[in-house]
């Protein structure tokens, strides 16, 4: 994210593809398929927000879509999901660990008030993404201001409630589990007679 890269070389070696705008998803499918041909083990999108709400995201394409006249806002959706979902299939289906850093935005929901009037009230934070991104992930964490995380959703049940600064050590938990699992979950090996009826 606009060189940003530069600033975490105590963390170890690492590479850099710098995507400029426009932000389509493309560009980030291409990024994560350049990583499986190159072998990379892991990839970092800093940000994800980008391919959704920046510069020739997936919001502006809509607009644009809705704009010019060969739809309006509701059709639009029909050429932008795919785009999305293309995105997300290359997240979910690469041979890479796929890390993704999002903005987040004050989320208020409207509710009435004791003299019956709409009132907003804050209810935390919520990805800038489109509803529903952070299920598509194994561990989703959120992170406060001061760099505390709090775990909105995991799979591997290592963070549930607690809330920590993630370090090197968060990584090599989540390896470890990871590892634990099989190569192929759901496929037997070949020597391995079949499971009784």
């Amino acid at each position: 994210e606009t060189g940003s890269d530069a600033l975490y070389p105590h963390l170890g070696d690492y590479d850099v593809l710098t995507l400029q705008a426009p932000f389509g998803p493309d560009k980030y499918v291409e990024g994560i398929k350049a990583a499986e041909r190159a072998g990379y083990a892991t990839v970092i999108i800093d940000s994800l927000s980008h391919a959704w709400a920046g510069e020739g995201g997936l919001l502006d394409q809509h607009g644009k879509i809705a704009d010019s006249g060969k739809g309006n806002s509701y059709t639009a959706w029909r050429s932008i999901t795919p785009r999305h979902n293309a995105l997300v299939e290359a997240m979910l289906q690469s041979s890479c660990h796929v890390i993704a850093t999002m903005r987040t935005k004050t989320e208020y929901v409207v509710e009435k008030s004791d003299k019956g009037k709409d009132v907003p009230r804050k209810v935390g934070l919520a990805p800038i993404q489109r509803d529903g991104m952070e299920y598509e992930f194994t561990v989703f964490l959120d992170l406060s201001t001061d760099h505390v995380a709090s775990a909105s959703k995991d799979r591997t049940s290592l963070f549930d409630g607690l809330y920590f600064k993630p370090t090197r050590e968060t990584g090599q938990r989540l390896l470890v589990w990871l590892n634990a699992g099989t190569d192929n979950p759901g496929l037997a090996p070949a020597s391995s007679p079949p499971p009784d009826q």
